[in-house]
């Protein structure tokens, strides 16, 4: 039987990083003062193979997993990653998708939708250049993220989904053009509460923009309603336009925590396996892909880690976060 954790969660969802590297420095993320030049991220041999993930997949989707995401760091800074999407395309009837900042998918669009990929999100901040340029904190433009996508749609991987985290005194001014600009083109929009992932980013709850006060930013102006969610571990709480003309998702990690219902496993580029995007400590897979274990017992070693899983770190979470040990959200793939 697929595992249950001691809540009763699922295992349902996999986010998989391939690798801890990325060519932006968005300051909730990544920030520049911490992550310059001279940060040594991991050296190539400590980075799971295309091979290694194939298998970790393989035996994920054994145990229930039906689901899965690539993630970052940025994931089209992996050489040839679409040789992994045809890996894992492979498999079966997954729901493969992949988390991009869009910077290089105009160039990699095509071949991901040839490799088997089915769709694509893309984290998108603001459509104001100089607000967007702030945020990602090397200049790039919002424009060439604004091709990429179009370069998506081409390709066949629609619906797309657009993330956008909201930090306030920063962006919170972009929620309407963003929602109205999404809807107008057919995207899926997800707003996300800026979360004190990591320990680097700064986060002070006063910088977080609840949830609630998103919609009343957009039902203002473009009326919503209620959706209900499509499964359970949904993370997005979903509205639509009440004309029809398309949808928004919210996830409040902070203001409105859905533990309860969390079927998500993450991998880190270097092969840890954690259950919570808030966890301080991975457990080692890297070291049973890489010994003389079968699948059988990689099975039940991840079987294992989920059976005793009690993560439910957003329904616990206090003001004072600052000194919780916490992995890095591009490390684990966010």
């Amino acid at each position: 039987m697929d595992p249950l954790d001691t809540l009763g969660r699922p295992l349902h969802d996999l986010r998989i990083s391939v690798t801890d590297r990325c060519n932006f420095r968005c300051v909730y993320c990544m920030p520049k003062e911490i992550f310059g030049k001279d940060f040594q991220f991991l050296p190539r041999a400590e980075i799971l193979t295309f091979e290694e993930i194939e298998r970790l997949v393989r035996i994920f989707v054994g145990l229930g997993v039906q689901k899965i995401r690539l993630t970052g760091g940025e994931p089209l800074v992996r050489r040839d990653l679409e040789r992994l999407v045809e890996k894992l395309a492979a498999l079966g009837d997954l729901d493969l998708t992949l988390t991009t900042n869009g910077s290089l998918l105009a160039q990699k669009a095509n071949a991901l939708a040839a490799a088997g990929l089915r769709r694509i999100t893309v984290s998108l901040d603001s459509l104001d250049d100089a607000t967007f340029r702030s945020m990602n904190d090397v200049d790039f433009p919002v424009a060439k993220v604004l091709a990429g996508i179009e370069a998506a749609r081409a390709a066949g991987l629609a619906p797309i989904k657009i993330n956008m985290v909201v930090r306030r005194g920063i962006n919170e001014g972009s929620i309407v053009p963003m929602a109205r600009w999404a809807r107008d083109a057919g995207h899926i929009l997800r707003f996300i509460e800026y979360m004190d992932v990591g320990t680097t980013n700064g986060w002070r709850l006063d910088d977080v923009v609840p949830a609630a006060d998103v919609v009343a930013a957009i039902d203002a102006v473009m009326p919503l309603e209620t959706l209900p969610p499509r499964y359970r571990g949904e993370v997005a709480t979903r509205w639509r336009y009440r004309d029809g003309s398309g949808e928004v998702g919210l996830i409040a990690s902070v203001s409105a925590p859905f533990c309860g219902d969390c079927t998500r496993a993450r991998i880190s580029a270097e092969g840890k396996l954690y259950t919570c995007l808030f966890s301080a400590d991975g457990h080692d897979l890297r070291a049973v892909l890489r010994s003389e274990a079968s699948d059988a017992d990689l099975r039940e070693v991840i079987g294992g880690i989920w059976r005793v899983r009690d993560d439910r770190y957003s329904e616990l979470r206090t003001a004072a976060t600052g000194d919780l040990p916490r992995v890095e959200m591009f490390a684990m793939g966010g």
